[in-house]
């Protein structure tokens, strides 16, 4: 990964959506609340508050492979009574999933959609400010993404 490449932190709410990421290989994202900047080289998961000790920090990241558009009840076929069965989702395609030798932890109960990133924040971040933050020594994600 390049320090300039982007990286989407996203919420995973259950161990359940976890075991999907890991064993399917993809991640879903409503259409209606798709951020900008869908098309980030990494996606890194945010742990919800059902991970017990794990809650509210990234463990684990994924290089993103590709992206399809698809119905919900083409993802999860088991919930076709689900209300939102016929919405349209984004399905992001992953690669091998990478834990982190140190989670990057929330000092504070966050709940969070979607934390646009850089690598090299991503990279240097030990709380869930750093993702944002500016420095001297960081890629200006502006003109990375203007370049």
């Amino acid at each position: 990964m390049y320090p300039e490449d982007r990286v989407l932190v996203v919420y995973v709410p259950s161990p359940r959506d976890f075991a999907i990421i890991r064993t399917e290989g993809w991640y879903r994202i409503p259409v209606a609340r798709a951020p900008k900047g869908l098309l980030a080289e990494a996606y890194a998961f945010y742990f919800g508050s059902q991970f017990g000790a794990r809650r509210w920090a990234i463990h684990a990241w994924a290089p993103r492979l590709g992206h399809e558009l698809t119905r919900r009840v083409d993802l999860l076929p088991a919930e076709a009574d689900h209300a939102r069965a016929e919405g349209l989702y984004y399905r992001i395609q992953l690669g091998e999933i990478q834990w982190l030798a140190r989670p990057i932890v929330s000092l504070r109960w966050r709940r969070l959609a979607f934390v646009h990133t850089t690598w090299d924040r991503f990279e240097s971040a030990t709380e869930i400010g750093d993702l944002v933050r500016r420095g001297p020594t960081l890629v200006d994600r502006e003109f990375a993404a203007l370049r």
